[in-house]
């Protein structure tokens, strides 16, 4: 395995990502900043949940791309538009809606979830980046 996941004691448990990622590997992937849009009809979902999940499954398009998967994930960035607490139970409803298809492990890999006040067109509420490391 290129990749150790752990939160170690002395961090908080009760999280849904790991704190630490240890990684060894020869390859570095970074995936670009992932929207909603499906390649099929150029379409995305309105919803907060909808788009956290099919962003994720356009990252997982790209990971399989190199032969990688998201266990060779070191860290992931999450920015959102208009983030408030309130708004975390939709978030997570779409990690937990596509986590087994894609293969998230849970908790995630470090992540870090950062509010913005908008992203690169109307619409668009969600946009992940990916650092990993491969053998």
């Amino acid at each position: 395995m290129t990749v150790h996941h752990f939160s170690p004691v002395g961090l908080t448990a009760a999280t849904p990502y790991h704190h630490l990622a240890v990684g060894t590997g020869a390859r570095h992937i970074h995936i670009a900043g992932q929207v909603a849009s499906r390649v099929e009809d150029g379409g995305m979902p309105d919803d907060l949940a909808g788009q956290v999940a099919q962003s994720l499954r356009n990252v997982a398009v790209g990971l399989a791309s190199v032969d990688a998967s998201f266990a060779d994930v070191l860290r992931l960035s999450f920015y959102v538009v208009d983030w408030e607490a309130s708004d975390m139970d939709a978030f997570m409803a779409g990690v937990t809606e596509v986590a087994a298809e894609i293969g998230l492990p849970l908790p995630m890999p470090p992540a870090s979830l950062i509010g913005v006040e908008s992203l690169f067109a109307p619409g668009v509420l969600v946009e992940v980046e990916v650092t990993a490391l491969a053998a």
